[in-house]
């Protein structure tokens, strides 16, 4: 009967437990998955109580609101209300190494060319709230993020830095997808768009004033994920008495960010023709000069997307011959999945191209089928004989045994 409740049970993707076999989860479905992420700021706690709140909203008024419960049941928020407790117990911006944490990611150098190369990138150097999140956002594999600070009152969009370090708008290669989600939550705010010195309540970070090894841009270079750094309040640290009107102002604009991600974009899974099993591809779009990657176990992805637009969508991955569609996006998500022919046939080739990677996941009915096609029979006779012919060994060895240990027993002297 609980599970009446539950939209997704026909396939179980996966299921794991707690380490004390305390809690267990089971996914009944793929999905976006995004991440809010308070206080990166010791100094700007707000973003940490409002988290807060919509985890308690999102339980109150699940099954009750249309809102909620399609949130609930379409996708995996995670939560994270305090990226930084020291610095929030410390009151200031830095953490407890007096390091800031929004300028500690690997970040992104500019050649004359306009080539990307790592910058920040000593792993030992970093600080260990950064560590943490570096791992879980890799282990994720988000689709969005968002998080939120304080001192102002904008949505703000990658590229967070330039190539001359000067304050000018540079646009990432999905600048119209990022300008829609920021345009979502500015609108959807009591006040956001009204802000005077932003039009529209939205701003390119660079634009803005740059910065460098900001998660923002850490997240969209090697996360493959689409982050957004909300500033909610001009106060840093409004007054506790405040709290309840600002929770009204922003509960919207969270909810509509939430809910765009179950209601735009293109999402689906890639398949191998040769065996069946999920493929790990890159997926790209035609114009944008960016790609995502599906995931390894399941070979989901989520590309998010501005409604209303022609695409071509384009799946490929080393050893199979890539495919592209045209898609006309409307105002729903769209589902498009993608099955790759291999370029060579040989089991070797197509082991090292991905075809078969274990028995995990989908890939598990090629053992399956095995036993279910020609050979079943004769397989099932192999293992009554070999199980027989133990026996009679295991016997024999018994009996052996016993006349050994007879032989050598010391005999009884009569009375």
């Amino acid at each position: 009967m609980a599970f009446d409740m539950f939209p997704c049970k026909r396939n179980c993707f996966n299921a794991c437990h707690s380490r004390q076999n305390t809690l267990c989860s089971l996914i009944f479905s793929i999905a976006w998955i995004l991440q809010f992420i308070g206080n990166v700021h010791g100094d700007e706690p707000l973003g940490r109580e409002l988290l807060l709140l919509l985890a308690n909203w999102l339980c109150d008024n699940y099954m009750k609101d249309p809102l909620a419960t399609l949130i609930v049941n379409n996708v995996r928020l995670h939560i994270l209300p305090s990226m930084n407790p020291d610095g929030f117990s410390l009151r200031r911006r830095n953490n407890a190494n007096n390091v800031d944490l929004n300028r500690d990611f690997p970040d992104q150098v500019f050649s004359l060319l306009h080539l990307f190369f790592p910058m920040n990138n000593d792993a030992d150097a970093r600080q260990p709230e950064t560590k943490a999140i570096i791992h879980w956002s890799k282990e994720r594999h988000f689709t969005a993020s968002a998080s939120l600070h304080g001192g102002a009152l904008v949505a703000n969009y990658p590229w967070d830095g330039t190539e001359d370090r000067k304050r000018n708008y540079y646009a990432c290669p999905d600048d119209d997808t990022f300008r829609f989600m920021a345009s979502l939550y500015s609108s959807s705010h009591h006040n956001m768009s009204l802000h005077k010195e932003f039009q529209g309540g939205i701003t390119n970070g660079a634009a803005w004033y740059p910065i460098y090894g900001g998660m923002q841009d850490w997240n969209y270079i090697y996360g493959g994920c689409f982050e957004l750094t909300l500033e909610v309040s001009d106060d840093k640290w409004p007054p506790a008495n405040e709290l309840h009107n600002l929770w009204n102002f922003n509960k919207k604009s969270m909810l509509n960010l939430v809910a765009s991600l179950v209601k735009s974009g293109v999402h689906g899974r890639v398949f191998s023709s040769h065996c069946g099993g999920p493929l790990p591809a890159s997926i790209a779009v035609k114009g944008i000069n960016y790609s995502i990657k599906a995931g390894e176990r399941f070979a989901d992805y989520h590309r998010l997307l501005v409604p209303g637009e022609r695409y071509e969508v384009r799946a490929s991955m080393p050893g199979h011959k890539p495919k592209s569609t045209v898609i006309l996006l409307g105002e729903e998500a769209m589902t498009l999945d993608f099955v790759l022919d291999p370029e060579i046939t040989d089991k070797e080739s197509l082991l090292r191209s991905g075809c078969f990677r274990g028995f995990d996941s989908e890939s598990r009915f090629n053992f399956v089928d095995f036993l279910k096609g020609p050979y079943l029979g004769v397989s099932l006779v192999l293992i009554f004989v070999l199980a027989f012919l133990w026996a009679l060994v295991r016997r024999k060895l018994s009996l052996n045994h016993f006349k050994h240990r007879q032989s050598v027993a010391p005999k009884r002297s009569g009375v």
